[in-house]
């Protein structure tokens, strides 16, 4: 839900926008060209008060068409000025915010995706689109027509104030006096119907996460005949959003009926005045029309610089969340001086004494004094009961997290000294989930490796044993497989996996749990797969059932964070009792394992 908690509220906060400049600079020349069209216009609109004060005083008093035709051709002339800069400024200052609101996208999202996994384990992820989407719109606002709107109405009321205090002095103290008369409502009305409109973006947000959720899952909705109550409850979030709306609605409504009864009945009021000093012959009927015109420009910009500031502060508040995300410091990063990774690389992997906490959960160890080596082309199995801190013994080698205490070395480099990126180029992973992305099936073997040729994806398919199914698809490896890949069976999803890892050549192979989600023909498929990948890898498998590992060369018990025995399947069924408890879990009495039973026959 997009939050709004820390909107500022005073103009102090306002100073948060000038981290805006930054973003601003390398577009210097579109915004000076704007300036000057938006001073161009603000002058324009003032002189159209001196062209009506000579078309009433000089046109129509002294009955001479020849000066009446001038002064109208110079209003028009004034007027097509104006509009001109109008455009002029209008383009530029949007093109500008468009401009910056997309550097800004860019920047916040490249931030983010290079932040370490512990950010998001604290992070909500609609959040973090509600920044990159929403907020970011906030600040387009601001910068493609607020600060715009600002400037040109500052401009038009100092312009005007001048304006009045000139044509008419006596007149020019009135209007200050019921100036403040005028803006004070607007403030007060103007903060309630934003903190509405606020109100009213969070129902909106309720709404749309509602139907995230309930699309996001729709087998699960359905399957569990949930779809009535899923209509009852979005209903309910429709009517509160509604309800918000409408109340901000009714008070935007009196925003606007108080702005016009207290703008035209202070122009009312100085007309009644101005007009009898007309008939006293104190100023003239032109001066009262350039002096009303010069009122009414006034109370214009007071009004639009009060709702000019609601934008302003929530824009600000955008701002301050979008600044203390990009402060945010990635936990893991390369250091100053990376150490080189050895050419080429030989996948010898090393805990000594490794410990490790994750940031959400720093009262549990999620293992504790993990020492292991694997030596290169060594394929070493990790089971044991979920918790274990298999999973985790792959996230730091994948530098996702770096340990709390120990070593953790590929191919004799310390990871911490090493750049993340070039580490983990040397890793493949094969993850028990298969990620699909919503592109098409060559787009996501290709993310192994994105410089690889059509020849290079092809061949890493056939490796993949993934040909068998692209080949059936209605265009082959470019056939779109829909969002998370919802148009391929769990079985092909993993195949596109091993595909992607086949693709970027690794020199160390991670295979999580690859084939735990499979049928028993799917299984096969992804192990045949997977026996061609592992061949000349150092590869580490994490894996529930055991008859998939049996043919790996170690395999490692882990319990509670513990390496509590390290062995081959036989070795272990008569040293470990957790191990052998497993086995006859899976296995049966005869726990020996099918591939040792076939082995003995």
């Amino acid at each position: 839900m997009l939050r709004h908690d820390n909107e500022p509220d005073g103009r102090r906060e306002l100073s948060t926008l000038t981290t805006l400049v930054p973003y601003l600079v390398p577009y210097r020349w579109p915004i000076v060209g704007a300036a000057v069209a938006l001073t161009i216009a603000a002058t324009t609109v003032l002189a159209v008060g001196i062209g009506l004060r000579v078309l009433i005083d000089e046109g129509f008093a002294m009955g001479d068409p020849l000066v009446f035709d001038q002064a109208v051709i110079i209003i028009l002339a004034v007027v097509l000025l104006l509009a001109v800069a109008s455009y002029s400024r209008f383009y530029l200052v949007a093109w500008v915010g468009e401009r910056v609101v997309a550097d800004l996208r860019k920047a916040v999202f490249s931030h983010v995706i290079h932040l370490s996994p512990a950010f998001f384990e604290t992070r909500n992820t609609g959040e973090l689109v509600s920044r990159i989407s929403a907020d970011t719109t906030l600040v387009q606002t601001v910068v493609g027509a607020s600060v715009s709107i600002a400037m040109r109405n500052a401009l038009m009321f100092a312009g005007g104030l001048i304006m009045l205090l000139v044509t008419s002095p006596k007149l020019s103290g009135l209007v200050l006096l019921v100036i403040p008369l005028v803006v004070a409502p607007i403030i007060l009305l103007g903060r309630r119907v934003r903190r509405l409109s606020r109100a009213s973006q969070d129902r909106v947000a309720d709404i749309g996460t509602h139907v995230d959720e309930s699309l996001g899952g729709i087998r699960v909705v359905q399957a569990f005949g949930h779809e009535q109550i899923d209509v009852v409850r979005f209903g309910s979030r429709v009517e509160d959003a509604f309800a918000t709306a409408v109340h901000r609605v009714r008070n935007r409504a009196a925003l606007t009926g108080v702005v016009i009864a207290f703008v035209f009945g202070a122009v009312t009021l100085v007309l009644w005045i101005g007009g009898r000093d007309v008939l006293a012959g104190r100023i003239t009927a032109g001066e009262l029309s350039a002096f009303v015109f010069y009122a009414v420009v006034v109370a214009g910009s007071t009004g639009a610089l009060s709702d000019v500031m609601g934008d302003l502060q929530m824009a600000a508040g955008a701002m301050d969340r979008l600044m203390g995300l990009l402060a945010t410091k990635a936990e893991v990063a390369a250091p100053a001086v990376p150490r080189p990774l050895p050419v080429p690389p030989v996948g010898h992997i090393g805990f000594r004494d490794v410990s490790f906490r994750y940031p959400s959960r720093p009262d549990n160890a999620a293992i504790s004094d993990v020492s292991l080596e694997v030596k290169p082309g060594e394929t070493v199995a990790l089971v044991g009961p979920s918790g274990a801190g298999k999973s985790t013994m792959f996230h730091l080698l994948l530098r996702f997290y770096d340990p709390s205490n120990g070593v953790i070395t590929l191919d004799d480099v310390p990871l911490i000294e090493a750049d993340p990126a070039q580490l983990r180029s040397r890793i493949g992973l094969v993850p028990q989930d298969a990620v699909i992305f919503s592109a098409d099936v060559a787009e996501n073997i290709r993310y192994g490796r994105p410089e690889a040729t059509d020849t290079e994806i092809r061949a890493a398919a056939e490796a993949a044993y993934a040909m068998e199914f692209i080949d059936r698809l209605p265009h082959g490896l470019a056939t779109k497989v829909g969002e998370r890949g919802v148009r391929l069976s769990g079985g092909q999803r993993q195949r596109v996996a091993i595909a992607r890892a086949i693709l970027r050549d690794p020199a160390v192979l991670l295979l999580d749990e690859a084939t735990s989600a499979l049928d028993a023909q799917g299984e096969r498929e992804v192990q045949r797969a997977l026996e061609r990948i592992m061949h000349g890898r150092t590869t580490l498998v994490i894996a529930h059932r055991l008859a998939t590992v049996l043919s790996a060369d170690r395999l490692v018990v882990l319990n509670r964070g513990r390496i509590v025995a390290i062995g081959s399947h036989g070795d272990l069924l008569r040293s470990n009792r957790l191990y052998a408890q497993f086995a006859e879990l899976q296995f049966g009495a005869d726990s020996s394992g099918p591939q040792l039973r076939a082995a003995g026959e």
